[in-house]
């Protein structure tokens, strides 16, 4: 029997004796793309972060496609990770996608055509020469999620992917998600955008105070919310908690 996708057991995170999450439990492995929602400070990225390997959970396990993560605390093999502000290489646009996948040991001649043929299937083989640290906001969420998906995930995680992007560019991206999801890799996100997740999310994960409230299709999610937290949610009631600097 094959092992689920992924798999959050009781997750616990706790810096500085802080509670971020809470017995986080999550088993996933039919929805094509899964959007993860919730208030500011619900905990939404550092679940992703320990869903990829990069943050180790004080409490509880996690598992994808029935593997423990690596102990070096490197990312999990077969899984891709685009941060809401992506770091990008100096050098081209090309460049940025064959230094992607320069770990595969593969020819020069073959890194190229795959990052040529990637650069036309997102739409951006016209800025191939171009320095990638000079693309516009779309663009650069593009170009990395681009050489995220060159590298072939069976997973792949987008945190905010379209944060302060204009609707054409927004509009772009989405396109883009579709895309990878058809492609059969499976799509885990972070969206404040509850439109775009409506337009997207075959199901949804409602996290607030760091604690998994409500799972459901998208489509019941908005639908009928089972928790009075997800209805006030929705009606915009839970508002974005400021980060306060502790007085001295």
């Amino acid at each position: 029997m094959n092992a689920p996708l992924l798999e959050l057991d009781g997750i616990c995170f706790r810096p500085g004796g802080r509670t971020v999450l809470d017995r986080v439990d999550f088993t996933w492995g039919e929805a094509s793309i899964c959007a993860l929602i919730g208030p500011n400070g619900a905990g939404k990225t550092v679940t992703l972060r320990i869903a990829h390997g990069l943050l180790q959970p004080d409490a509880g396990r996690v598992r994808f496609e029935g593997r423990a993560p690596p102990r070096d605390d490197t990312a999990f093999e077969g899984q891709a990770l685009v941060f809401q502000h992506p770091s990008l290489f100096r050098g081209s646009v090309l460049d940025n996608l064959m230094l992607a996948r320069h770990a595969a040991g593969l020819p020069e001649k073959t890194l190229r055509e795959e990052a040529l043929a990637m650069l036309e299937r997102v739409g951006l083989s016209a800025l191939v020469r171009a320095p990638a640290l000079k693309l516009s906001g779309g663009e650069r969420q593009r170009l990395a999620i681009a050489r995220a998906w060159l590298t072939g995930p069976r997973l792949l995680m987008l945190d905010e992917p379209t944060a302060s992007l204009d609707p054409a560019a927004r509009e772009s991206i989405e396109s883009l998600i579709r895309e990878i999801a058809a492609s059969g890799c499976h799509v885990l996100m972070t969206s404040h955008n509850l439109g775009q997740v409506a337009r997207l999310a075959d199901e949804v994960l409602f996290l607030t105070a760091g604690r998994l409230l409500e799972r459901s299709r998208a489509s019941d999610f908005f639908r009928a919310p089972r928790t009075g937290e997800a209805q006030r949610f929705l009606q915009g009631e839970l508002p974005w908690q400021p980060q306060l600097t502790p007085a001295s």
